[in-house]
């Protein structure tokens, strides 16, 4: 034993000298330190990375007998679900997790308002962050297409043609993103290459920088207390604790309840009731016959609601063109995050009741148009989804306002538990 300890502890300082290993370890798991009244809502970083990793290993063992071909796709599928060995299993997992992937984020970005962990010194971490978040809805969409269901190609078709209502260079663009006039083999070619390498490889890459970025300002904390203003004579925060061992061990445990939910969804409910996988994506892609309704995957839906309620033509352009605009928009507006909020505070537990409000009638509106979304469109609905849009969007165009007349508490000078 003590041999095999000499050996490994041998290796481990060969490759040091080569590589700044011992350094990488203490910069970002050892020697970094993090707040010491973590709660349960930054679980959801660490699940991010996890459920991150899942897609990509079942991405592998799915691109190894899956058909980029319009005539095949759909049953390269079938096969990948019946006849390769555990292949139900891996197209389950990747599935459930793109699912898994998108509330984990919206949890992950709800904490942000929660905690204002947006705020300065952290606004370059926040667009980092959005700037994934565009990156994940993009790769998200272009999975959706590869399955050649009923579902998959509409879906593509309508989302595509949206960019054709863009003045002077939409037909263009539509085309571009297409390949073809129409959607057909070269799109979902196309697709599939973005979705396996481009995409991934971006995703990567902007992980790395937001974490990169993270590290260098310091995590933020449920008081939006800043750790490193209190050091003691060594330069250590005194409001902080090594990453490793204590908050590594915390969140493998996290992992571990995740996990355990996870599989229950896997194994029992693959499906959500059609909110996962929607019943006609398991009907071949037929470009003559369009399914009864065309809704986007539940993540994609709060979005699609904001488009689906304009309904009015305004100045030379038409309510489509007014619907994408402001599609993008309630998108974009998220990236001013960090200089609309004018509150001297960070954290909720300090602010007054006007953001708590203000931040209570944005999610309850998120939801509802999350809702509406998978829901085909009659007048009331359009009613209540034109509602809850202005409502959307009033939560950051009067944020500027409300966040600086709101009345706050004293923030402490050290973090609370």
């Amino acid at each position: 034993m003590n041999a095999l300890v000499r050996n490994l502890t041998a290796l481990r300082d060969w490759v040091d000298e080569r590589f700044p290993l011992i350094q990488w370890w203490d910069d970002h798991l050892g020697k970094y330190y993090a707040p010491k009244n973590f709660n349960i809502w930054y679980y959801f970083g660490v699940l991010s990375i996890v459920v991150f990793a899942i897609q990509i290993v079942t991405g592998i063992w799915l691109v190894m007998n899956y058909k980029p071909d319009a005539t095949m796709a759909f049953a390269s599928v079938e096969y990948i679900m019946r006849d390769v060995d555990w292949g139900w299993l891996i197209r389950y997992l990747h599935s459930s997790g793109a699912s898994a992937f998108f509330i984990v984020i919206y949890l992950h970005m709800f904490r942000a308002l929660l905690y204002g962990s947006y705020k300065k010194p952290r606004e370059l971490l926040w667009i980092l962050g959005m700037l994934l978040y565009l990156s994940l809805m993009a790769e998200a969409f272009m999975g959706y297409l590869l399955p050649w269901g009923q579902m998959s190609f509409w879906g593509a078709q309508v989302i595509i043609s949206l960019f054709g209502a863009i003045p002077v260079i939409g037909d263009g663009l539509s085309t571009l993103i297409r390949g073809d006039y129409v959607v057909s083999d070269i799109t979902l070619n196309r697709f599939f290459s973005l979705h396996v390498i481009a995409l991934p490889l971006a995703l990567v890459g902007l992980v790395f920088l937001h974490i990169i970025a993270l590290h260098e300002v310091g995590s933020n904390n449920p008081d939006g207390v800043e750790i490193k203003k209190h050091k003691d004579a060594n330069g250590k925060p005194l409001d902080g604790i090594p990453f490793h061992p204590y908050y590594t061990v915390k969140d493998s445990a996290g992992i571990v309840v995740f996990l355990m939910l996870f599989s229950v969804v896997v194994f029992f409910a693959p499906e959500m009731g059609g909110y996962f996988l929607e019943a006609n994506n398991f009907i071949p892609a037929d470009s003559m016959k369009t399914p009864e309704h065309i809704a986007p995957v539940w993540y994609f839906t709060p979005f699609y609601s904001i488009l689906r309620a304009n309904t009015v033509n305004f100045l030379w352009l038409d309510a489509k063109v007014w619907g994408v605009t402001f599609m993008g928009l309630g998108v974009m507006v998220l990236f001013l995050l960090p200089w609309l909020d004018r509150s001297p505070v960070k954290s909720i537990r300090y602010r007054g009741w006007l953001y708590k409000i203000a931040l209570m009638i944005f999610v309850i509106s998120f939801v509802i148009l999350g809702i509406l979304g998978v829901l085909p469109v009659n007048d009331a609905r359009t009613a209540v989804a034109q509602v809850c849009t202005v409502l959307y969007f009033l939560f950051f165009l009067l944020m500027p306002i409300y966040t600086k007349l709101d009345k706050t508490r004293p923030v402490p000078d050290r973090v609370t538990m």
